[in-house]
């Protein structure tokens, strides 16, 4: 293990959305059978081949950082979340599908993790939209997810799902929305589990890039961004 290409990934979402519970699936591709509060941070490791099937496929893991607490905390808890986010290389974005609150809580937190010395208010505005010039610029890779999708009763899933979408847009991150108690969402071959592939194979292609680009640069001196202007090819 100790030989492999290290890629360090965050999990952030508010409390109780099933971050400790998602991260336990994608590590050990087991379900978490008792769930508790995350104090601090845990991180769990998977074992993941890049370009897998290719003839550049190589295996590397992938470190999940499960961030605890919640995007209201008070200023000292931000101040000490804030030693998670040092060379980062890929976000996973987790929302509770039956909360609302949870998923535009992600703007928040992004802008928390990508612009640490910034204090991760102001970003709701007055019309519900959000002011993505808020945000510093920064190339970390991003993924949208989504817990809870049993939960959403049948007649409100193309509701909550088109708000996804949005929300994904918004990010110009791919989304996967899925039950973290039923591993058949993750299984080999779905679409759910390429695009995963897919965020993994991004976080290592930047690796080196990002460890570079933030010894030269600070967050405090990035440039105001749209999160649409963000492509990954």
């Amino acid at each position: 293990m100790a030989s492999l290409d290290r890629v360090k990934v965050l999990v952030l979402g508010d409390s109780g959305v099933g971050k400790s519970s998602l991260v336990h699936l994608l590590c050990q591709n087991q379900v978490l059978g008792n769930p508790s509060w995350t104090v601090g941070c845990s991180v769990d490791v998977r074992v993941q081949d890049y370009k897998e099937g290719t003839p550049e496929e190589k295996t590397y893991y992938i470190e999940l950082w499960d961030v605890g607490g919640s995007v209201g905390s008070a200023s000292s808890v931000k101040s000490t979340r804030a030693v998670f986010y040092n060379s980062v290389n890929g976000i996973i974005l987790v929302h509770d599908l039956t909360n609302k609150k949870s998923s535009q809580n992600l703007y928040r937190w992004s802008l928390e993790a990508l612009n640490k010395d910034s204090s991760p208010t102001g970003v709701i505005v007055s019309n519900g939209d959000y002011d993505r010039e808020q945000f510093a610029e920064n190339p970390v890779p991003l993924l949208l997810i989504g817990t809870k999708f049993d939960q959403i009763p049948e007649n409100k899933r193309n509701e909550v799902l088109t708000r996804t979408a949005f929300l994904s847009e918004d990010f110009n991150a791919e989304e996967i929305n899925l039950d973290c108690t039923n591993p058949r969402y993750l299984a080999a071959g779905t679409s759910n589990a390429v695009k995963l592939s897919r965020f993994f194979d991004k976080c290592n292609f930047n690796t080196t890039f990002l460890s570079l680009s933030l010894q030269m640069t600070g967050f405090t001196d990035r440039k105001r961004f749209n999160f649409k202007s963000l492509h990954y090819d």
